[in-house]
């Protein structure tokens, strides 16, 4: 079963404002496993998960058509607003029931979302929509952040950091277990297929304002669950950290 976390208007439109979009080395190293793999023309791409349709975006430069997925309206209304692009539809569907023909896709993906689906259900049904020699990207960002800014200690400001992200460690889904990660080296150890690749973590710099960092951080679900049980205390948190 997908987990259905990320559906209030006000958090899909935070998804769209504050999410950190994959980099251009990612999706370039995506497009060129496909290309050596497949070949072109690259002409379907679904983007599973695609919340508010940033990665959705960024594949719509590359290939005749994509689609992008999610089981939230909210999201899903967020990402038509921001679909300029004629080769870019959107169609509410779960993970586990992708509404595509077999045999049917250049490239599926799921861009910081796959640790949320019932992950064997997915690959089965990822494999079913690919067109043979077709690509599985599954990406995603890890809370392993480092800010710096000018003239501030870099140790303090991350120290601070490192607090909010422990206050916020008791609020995360238990979905998730003690690491994302770790659930993304299993899926790749049970993917049979001869060719695959795993990219361990690159750095990706950004400069963003206090307001995107701290925007970012409360669109992550295990701050929204602390808001849920306790507005006070996660409003009270959010000023702490921007204070200190």
């Amino acid at each position: 079963m997908t987990y259905r976390l990320f559906e209030g208007k006000e958090h899909a439109a935070s998804y769209w404002k504050y999410r950190i979009s994959p980099s251009d080395h990612l999706i370039r190293q995506l497009l060129d496993f496909l290309e050596k793999n497949r070949g072109r023309p690259f002409e379907l791409a679904v983007d599973v998960g695609c919340g508010s349709g940033q990665g959705t975006l960024l594949l719509s430069k590359h290939f005749a058509s994509v689609v992008g997925t999610d089981v939230s309206p909210a999201q899903l209304e967020v990402a038509l607003q921001q679909a300029k692009e004629p080769n870019i539809t959107y169609r509410q569907s779960a993970a586990e029931e992708l509404p595509f023909t077999d045999s049917s896709a250049d490239l599926v993906t799921a861009m910081s979302a796959f640790h949320w689906f019932d992950r064997p259900r997915f690959l089965h049904e990822a494999h079913r929509v690919l067109k043979p020699q077709g690509s599985l990207a599954l990406l995603n960002y890890t809370i392993d952040m480092e800010l710096s800014y000018p003239d501030c200690c870099k140790n303090t400001l991350n120290q601070v950091c490192k607090e909010f992200y422990a206050t916020l460690q008791p609020y995360r889904s238990p979905h998730l277990g003690q690491s994302s990660i770790e659930l993304y080296r299993e899926a790749y150890a049970s993917i049979p297929y001869p060719n695959k690749e795993w990219h361990e973590c690159f750095w990706d710099t950004r400069s963003m304002p206090l307001s995107s960092y701290m925007g970012l951080v409360e669109s992550f679900s295990s701050y929204q669950a602390l808001l849920r049980k306790d507005p006070h205390k996660a409003n009270r948190l959010s000023q702490d950290v921007c204070e200190r």
